[in-house]
């Protein structure tokens, strides 16, 4: 695999896609560092493709040592589902405009691009968290179904990005 060169011709070689790498191995720093989930779950891959999504798409480059201002932002950016899913949309549409700038990018962009489909699409049965502030009066039937009944299929970007969050907040 030869690298790619500054000025865009790599010669014909693969294009390897380091900013995605680096925003991967970022995302999953942070969650081993939290030591949040189990690295093998389908949850720490969502919390990982979230966090991940959210350092390539504010920037990419993060330095080893995460200056406070920059966890700030990314604390910031993580902190609201439907904000964060717009922002993730808008600025995957903006990175594919050929009038961003962005030639070179395209393996880091499809890469991104699969990841947020994977969490768009992907539904992960996990706790119902408005069942849990019920009423008291409204409890669940505590029958042999009643854990299964407190759960819901819900799309993976709402498991992973509570869990990002919470990765930087403990970074």
């Amino acid at each position: 695999m030869r690298p790619e060169r500054q000025d865009g011709t790599g010669g014909g070689g693969l294009l390897v896609p380091m900013a995605w790498m680096y925003a991967e191995y970022i995302a999953d720093g942070m969650l081993r560092t939290g030591d949040l989930m189990e690295p093998s779950t389908l949850e720490y891959r969502a919390g990982r493709d979230a966090l991940a999504l959210t350092v390539f798409l504010s920037g990419g480059a993060v330095p080893d040592a995460l200056p406070a201002a920059r966890l700030d932002e990314l604390r910031l950016l993580t902190a609201y589902g439907a904000q964060w899913c717009g922002w993730v949309r808008e600025r995957l549409d903006a990175l594919g405009d050929p009038a961003s700038g962005t030639a070179g990018a395209e393996p880091d962009l499809a890469l991104a691009r699969a990841a947020w489909r994977w969490l768009e699409e992907t539904e992960l049965l996990a706790a119902d968290l408005d069942a849990i502030g019920a009423p008291p009066w409204e409890a669940v039937d505590e029958g042999p179904d009643a854990e299964e009944a407190a759960q819901v299929w819900t799309p993976a970007w709402q498991l992973g990005l509570p869990l990002g969050h919470l990765a930087i907040h403990l970074h």
